[in-house]
């Protein structure tokens, strides 16, 4: 196929008059039936890469996403391109996912997507080998890494599957946020003959700043003050589902329209402040890094976050959803050097120290446990069992059965010894990557830089879009009305002290 007929199919099926030279690239290499990584920055138009060749191809694209939100915005917008499109995913019954199944069995369904987690369901197992694939993607490839900021044990089951598929089939793994090291490891894991496109990382129309805070209720100043004057709309991360109760009360306080997000609410409500944020109902969604993946709007003006993220990589991908559509946007962070004391903790949660493994083992060894028993036992948060559970299971260390109608978790008594020196480099990375966080917060060289080199995009550009280089500031103002505010709202808040301070996500 030439680009000139590929592009008038395309103006054809998807309303765009032709591609950028990298996705062109990339859908000649899937057209020939390679395998591809594809390492591009938010908003590139990295779906297009796999759905246009999807439409071309002969049988059924299947696309691995760990975003429930994002397949169904994909889904939603394919069909309205009369493309058929499904996904299978846990928020729907078993009944509608089999319906699903047997019609993209059937050839009823031109590109399926499936969470990784789906994949250990009987029904997709028989299901999958009855159909006619003709390419694999994986989305978010960076879950497939150890190495990775967000790795994710189901999708080691991809790869099993893509070492089972014919030469000639392609498949395509997709991320924006691959270090080099972790690059390596997803092309291993692809095996064969990988081809390995990585575009450049900077974003010029992304203004970033970083705002010291000389306390923890400047940053409540800062944003009574500074968002209303911020053009458009936007997200606010917080660290916990704390402060999202806490940040949405102040800015309502103040008469700024927002509304709190996170993952302890219900679909159904989850689902309604999306679409209000696709309609611009409110100045701004306060929210855990629950939002924002799965949220295809182009024309989120500011991102701030009021709590340091865990890595730049973490800081890159949230950033990353504003400007999407070319134009200017605002990126803040409210920055206090005790600000590291959360995503430390967090750090803890999700990689504990080898003698809270050690713990484990000794107690499951002697009787299988749910998670919220040794929770209690072992007096560390359910996040950090959860943790230590999946690393074991992964190297068959532990298992998982049903008694009494309840998952327990018990030890297999002829497993190999765990790999602690793995689990403890990884705990090793994952604080070198907090390290380097700090230091973008107080780096005084190119913001836009930093990210890139740390991303491996080794761009020797001039970058001029941050406070280091150009831009003014934006800083804590002195205000007797919003200072007599807060100490009205500092007294009259009153917070229930549990373990949801900590939750994550």
């Amino acid at each position: 196929m030439t680009r000139k007929n590929a592009e008038q199919l395309l103006a054809e099926t998807f309303g765009f008059d032709h591609f950028h030279e990298e996705q062109w690239k990339t859908i000649q290499h899937v057209l020939k039936g390679e395998r591809v990584l594809l390492i591009e920055r938010t908003g590139f138009g990295k779906s297009l890469c796999y759905q246009f060749p999807a439409t071309v191809l002969p049988g059924i694209t299947i696309i691995f996403s760990p975003l429930i939100a994002l397949m169904r915005d994909q889904v939603k917008k394919l069909n309205a391109l009369n493309i058929p499109a499904r996904c299978l995913n846990s928020e729907q019954t078993e009944l509608e996912n089999n319906r699903i199944l047997d019609d993209a069995v059937n050839g009823k369904v031109k590109i399926l997507y499936i969470a990784p987690e789906r994949l250990e369901n009987l029904a997709w197992i028989k299901a999958v080998n009855r159909m006619q694939l003709s390419m694999v993607v994986i989305d978010e490839a960076h879950c497939i890494s150890v190495w990775g900021h967000d790795f994710r044990p189901a999708f080691r089951r991809i790869v099993e599957l893509v070492s089972r598929l014919p030469a000639h089939v392609p498949v395509l793994a997709t991320t924006a946020t691959a270090t080099p090291v972790v690059e390596r490891d997803i092309v291993r894991q692809m095996s064969g003959e990988v081809r390995v496109i990585r575009g450049k990382l900077m974003r010029d129309n992304l203004q970033l700043y970083v705002q010291y805070m000389s306390c923890q209720d400047d940053k409540l100043t800062w944003l009574a003050h500074h968002l209303p004057k911020l053009e458009g709309n936007g997200i606010i991360y917080t660290g916990t589902r704390k402060e999202v109760a806490r940040v949405t009360e102040w800015l309502k306080k103040n008469e700024i329209p927002c509304i709190g997000y996170h993952a302890g609410l219900s679909t159904e409500e989850r689902k309604r402040i999306e679409q209000g944020m696709m309609d611009n109902r409110w100045k701004c969604i306060v929210s855990t890094n629950a939002l924002g993946m799965g949220i295809d709007k182009p024309d989120i003006r500011f991102i701030i976050h009021t709590q340091m993220p865990q890595s730049p990589i973490h800081y890159y991908q949230e950033i990353g959803r504003a400007g999407r559509d070319g134009s200017s946007g605002k990126v803040v962070l409210l920055y206090h050097p005790d600000d590291i004391k959360l995503p430390k903790l967090f750090v803890n949660f999700s990689k504990p120290a080898i003698t809270t493994y050690k713990k484990l083992i000794k107690l499951v060894s002697e009787d299988a446990l749910t998670e919220t028993q040794l929770s209690v036992k072992m007096n560390v948060p359910d996040s950090a069992i959860r943790s230590i559970k999946t690393d074991l299971l992964e190297q068959g260390i532990l298992r998982e059965r049903m008694r009494a109608g309840k998952k327990v978790i018990s030890f297999i008594p002829s497993s190999p010894e765990p790999d602690y020196q793995m689990i403890d480099a990884l705990r090793t990375v994952r604080m070198a990557e907090l390290d380097q966080m700090v230091g973008y917060a107080e780096t005084k060289e190119s913001r836009m830089k930093f990210l890139c080199r740390y991303l491996g995009d080794l761009n020797e550009n001039d970058f001029s879009n941050c406070d280091n280089s150009g831009i003014h500031p934006l800083p804590v103002v002195e205000d007797l009305l919003i200072d007599q505010k807060l100490r009205q709202f500092n007294g009259e808040l009153v917070v229930q002290e549990d373990e949801e301070e900590y939750t994550i996500g």
